[in-house]
């Protein structure tokens, strides 16, 4: 969440930053907010200063008693201040879930350097590689897995309905390739420590990332027991370390996982809705990271140079683009995705995400560090990043190897993880 004492301190330049996102609601969201929060205050002033009557009051009761002097008119007057403040109390602490929801429903602030705008304005930073020149029509990867016996997109729908495409065969033996390949690289080249994480988190840990409360019906829910199927890895990762002060010599931390991932609104938007481009549950490598405040800009490079590496390894163009302020997501800060280029849809594929969030997840999730002994702790800064996700990875991989004869070339770097230089109707 956004730091409370800025909107207090600055809220007209709050408001402007905000309002880069493009969303004219968000204006009226904070005065509402700074309301609340003047109401939650003047509750609190108000209370306090009936408790120091009281007290002064039970002194004087004191007083008299010692006095031998009669008190009935204080006693009374003290019974009734009593209800006040109970009425006071809760007042305020209703007063104060009211503005810990309105804030845990506010955006985070774009980065200063994020384009403004909305998608449209979406800045490219770099690309590299060369779209494949095929010598023929290049198909669409839902027909070379189907033809190669890699995908069952139609019995999967049969078995849990549109948006859960079924591996089978060498395209199953591709997934677990895939997640060798990156674990490998990002732990044994860019020093992440592994971590297998619960699939099933409960209400606080998705609150600690931004998930909830806002996107609620966007997840897939065990309501019995109140907990959710996780829509990335980043949040189990990012809330292990809630509620902790870490130690300042463990920073920058990295953790890396790999995870299936679980969202509703995958399929919503209507489009794409063909083959890995758009599905409900998908396999994908995480990267998370810690760190100090003033490191997260060149943390935020690191990070998505490591994804960079894997679209490297497999030998797929693609594009590095910095999100305009309109098209960021809720939580972040600043983003860059990593588009790849997909020759049999011709598209260029977001394949991942790389994103720094400030201290808004770990204001939420109470994660600090403490800068040096005797010091007050202070908020890390977390970010991460897809390093990477599998279906349009997977897609792009099928479209841009195809060769003439039906078959796919495999990149020279997976090739001791799959077996074989290619992949053949079996």
């Amino acid at each position: 969440m956004i730091d409370l004492r800025l909107l207090r301190q600055d809220p007209e330049g709050s408001r402007a930053a905000l309002l880069r996102r493009g969303d004219p609601g968000l204006g009226p969201a904070l005065t509402e907010l700074l309301d609340l929060d003047r109401r939650w205050r003047a509750l609190l002033a108000e209370n306090e200063q009936l408790k120091a009557e009281r007290n002064a009051q039970s002194e004087d009761v004191a007083r008299r008693k010692r006095d031998k002097q009669p008190a009935d008119d204080l006693l009374a007057a003290l019974k009734a201040s009593g209800e006040k403040v109970k009425v006071l109390d809760a007042e305020a602490k209703a007063a104060e879930e009211q503005l810990n929801n309105a804030l845990l429903r506010m955006p985070n602030l774009p980065h200063r350097d994020s384009p403004d705008g909305a998608a449209d304005a979406n800045r490219t930073v770099r690309t590299w590689g060369d779209q494949p020149a095929h010598p023929f029509p290049p198909k669409p990867h839902w027909e070379i897995g189907e033809a190669l016996g890699l995908i069952d997109l139609a019995r999967g729908t049969k078995i849990s309905g549109s948006g859960f495409p079924v591996f089978t065969g060498a395209g199953a033996r591709l997934v677990r390739a895939l997640a060798g390949l990156m674990l490998d690289i990002h732990t044994g080249e860019h020093g992440y420590r592994e971590v297998r994480p619960p699939y099933l988190v409960h209400r606080a840990t998705m609150t600690g990332t931004g998930q909830l409360p806002k996107f609620e019906e966007d997840l897939y829910a065990a309501t019995a027991d109140d907990l959710f199927l996780i829509p990335t890895a980043e949040v189990p990762l990012t809330n292990l370390y809630r509620e902790e002060i870490l130690d300042v010599a463990d920073l920058p931390m990295a953790m890396v996982g790999f995870t299936p991932c679980f969202r509703r609104e995958a399929g919503a938007a209507g489009k794409d809705t063909r083959g890995l481009l758009r599905v409900h549950q998908f396999d994908k490598v995480e990267l998370v990271r810690l760190c100090r405040p003033e490191l997260s800009d060149a943390e935020l490079e690191i990070l998505t140079g490591h994804a960079e590496t894997i679209f490297r390894r497999l030998e797929l163009p693609y594009r590095v683009v910095d999100l305009a302020t309109g098209d960021l997501g809720f939580s972040a800060a600043r983003t860059y995705d990593i588009e790849v280029w997909a020759s049999g849809v011709k598209a260029w594929l977001e394949c991942s995400s790389s994103s720094t969030f400030g201290d808004f997840q770990a204001r939420r999730a109470s994660i600090r560090f403490r800068p040096a002994k005797g010091e007050k702790p202070e908020f890390v800064h977390t970010l991460n990043a897809s390093g990477v996700a599998f279906p349009r990875t997977i897609a792009a991989l099928l479209e841009n190897h195809q060769q003439s004869d039906g078959s796919v070339r495999l990149p020279q770097a997976l090739v001791p993880y799959m077996g074989t230089d290619r992949l053949t109707p079996s």
